[in-house]
């Protein structure tokens, strides 16, 4: 790993940032493409890290990000998109288009790896545009013999700025009760600093190269368990109802009316037809297989969701 050089795509993100600081930390030089260098100011002040302004959808600017690197890693990825058949044009340009021109610049540069973020539940027969993209993503991400592969499924992750635990305690700060679409499908929440870890290992490990990992935490909680978590962890625990398909997907629709990323669409509903876990029949290769040790949630969520919490440790970094 020391003296490795790396350009991590995606990697001002949430998840990017735990894997950045996790290679800088095991001595990789990082570089990081992003469209506006100031969202990504939070990784400059680690070792060996750069941030450059590029387009990564331009194939001349991804020849050049590529050219030189040991490695590239692919964490870009979308939960919402216009729809389409059999994705939207959303999920398309992010998950199928950009992975493919990735590897094509690599095969060009002579990249040996490439590193791919995909989901647990990725199925080209999969009920929702998001699982179907998922899937042919992967796909892409083999497009070229010459530069091996190693592709990441993980659940729901979570960790101090998720998109997943932050919004449901943030509603429960408002709303007298939650009423919940999906509330009995499985999930299997990760540690972000898990996920991180597990591409720095993989990228450590040349017998990793053209395996997939389903990545999963050491529990399975239904949708409704995590919202009650989070409630409680936040000090806003609220009842939180069942709600029927049609009254969900009426919901989801008003959502999608709203400015911003929705809370959940229909395409969202359409994943949670299935469960969002590793499935133990197939066996598959896991976490425990690249050494990693997983962090439960309990030992980490309510120290981003409690407001009491957040202070504490506020403070301790103040020396006060």
């Amino acid at each position: 790993m020391k003296d490795m050089t790396v350009v991590v795509f995606g990697g001002s993100g949430f998840i990017g940032a735990h894997l950045v600081a996790r290679l800088s930390a095991a001595g990789a030089r990082v570089i990081v493409p992003a469209r506006r260098a100031e969202r990504a100011r939070h990784l400059i002040f680690l070792p060996r890290v750069e941030v450059v302004q590029a387009d990564i959808h331009d194939d001349a600017a991804l020849r050049s990000l590529v050219a030189g690197m040991d490695a590239a890693i692919n964490l870009v990825g979308l939960l919402h998109s216009r729809p389409g058949k059999p994705y939207g044009p959303d999920f398309k340009r992010a998950h199928i288009d950009l992975p493919r021109r990735i590897v094509a610049a690599c095969a060009v540069a002579r990249v040996p790896r490439y590193l791919h973020m995909s989901a647990l539940g990725a199925d080209t027969n999969g009920p929702s545009m998001y699982q179907r993209s998922k899937a042919d993503g992967e796909v892409a991400a083999r497009a070229e013999p010459a530069v091996a592969a190693t592709i990441f499924r993980p659940s729901v992750v979570f960790g101090e700025g998720d998109r997943f635990l932050n919004t449901f305690a943030r509603l429960q700060k408002w709303l007298p009760f939650i009423p919940l679409a999906g509330a009995d499908t499985d999930f299997q929440p990760v540690y972000a600093g898990d996920v991180a870890q597990a591409f720095v290992n993989a990228l450590g490990n040349l017998k990793t190269r053209h395996l997939v990992y389903e990545l999963g935490g050491p529990r399975i909680y239904s949708l409704a368990e995590l919202v009650r978590l989070a409630g409680q962890y936040a000090h806003h625990p609220r009842p939180v109802f069942g709600i029927p398909d049609g009254l969900a997907r009426l919901q989801a629709a008003l959502f999608e009316l709203l400015p911003g990323d929705p809370v959940m669409s229909r395409d969202n509903l359409d994943s949670m037809k299935v469960d969002n876990v590793v499935d133990p029949v197939i066996q598959a290769t896991t976490a425990a297989a690249l050494g990693i040790k997983l962090t439960p949630l309990e030992a980490v969520a309510p120290h981003y969701l409690s407001p009491s919490e957040r202070f504490d440790d506020f403070r301790a970094r103040a020396g006060r």
